[in-house]
């Protein structure tokens, strides 16, 4: 028996991140999120934008609890995980108009980080965004004494995990043919970046 997953800053950066993507989403059909995680963002995504058709996506072993949530509020555009493991996985053979992947960057190793922006390349249709919320250190320095913090707390744990740098996701967005078209600065010093793929 799954016990349902929960996250708290899930909870409390929804309604800000949700702010922009209606208007960021607005003329958007389809969107891929990468790392649903809890399952918490899609469920309350795809509520409030019924014009999205959501796909979750996540590593096999987080499946049972999206499920949970999705099974507990079920919606005619939301649609169950796919396995995505950025390192290993096919992704969807299908073009889709937008990726949306929140507090994921800092959790992966860098390899996989590259793999991110790679498959993210591939997958976007032509002026499709990829949208990526997380803390990001910038010029090589914190924004903040808590990001600091959460970045020694991370490598502690793990060393392959920490804060990015704004500029290394940026070269690797480059790479895989995306513009960065908007930096914004959310709570909790965090950061929503939207990138769009031009080529």
């Amino acid at each position: 028996m799954h016990t349902k997953p929960f996250s708290q800053a899930c909870e409390n950066n929804k309604a800000v991140i949700l702010a922009h993507l209606q208007r960021l989403l607005k003329d958007t059909q389809n969107v891929l999120e990468i790392g649903t995680g809890t399952g918490q963002h899609a469920v309350f995504f795809a509520q409030a934008m019924a014009h999205i058709r959501w796909q979750t996506s996540d590593r096999a072993i987080n499946h049972a609890g999206i499920n949970i949530w999705i099974d507990e509020q079920p919606q005619a555009n939301l649609l169950r995980p796919i396995e995505l493991d950025v390192n290993t996985s096919a992704w969807p053979n299908q073009q889709v108009d937008a990726i949306y992947s929140a507090n994921t960057a800092h959790i992966m190793p860098w390899q996989a980080v590259q793999a991110m922006l790679e498959g993210v390349g591939r997958t976007l249709s032509h002026n499709g965004l990829f949208i990526l919320y997380g803390p990001f250190n910038y010029h090589g320095q914190f924004s903040s004494p808590s990001n600091a913090r959460f970045d020694e707390h991370l490598r502690t744990g793990n060393a392959e995990q920490g804060i990015r740098h704004y500029e290394d996701i940026c070269a690797l967005a480059m790479q895989a043919g995306l513009t960065l078209i908007e930096d914004n600065a959310m709570p909790a010093n965090n950061q929503l970046l939207v990138f769009k793929r031009e080529t």
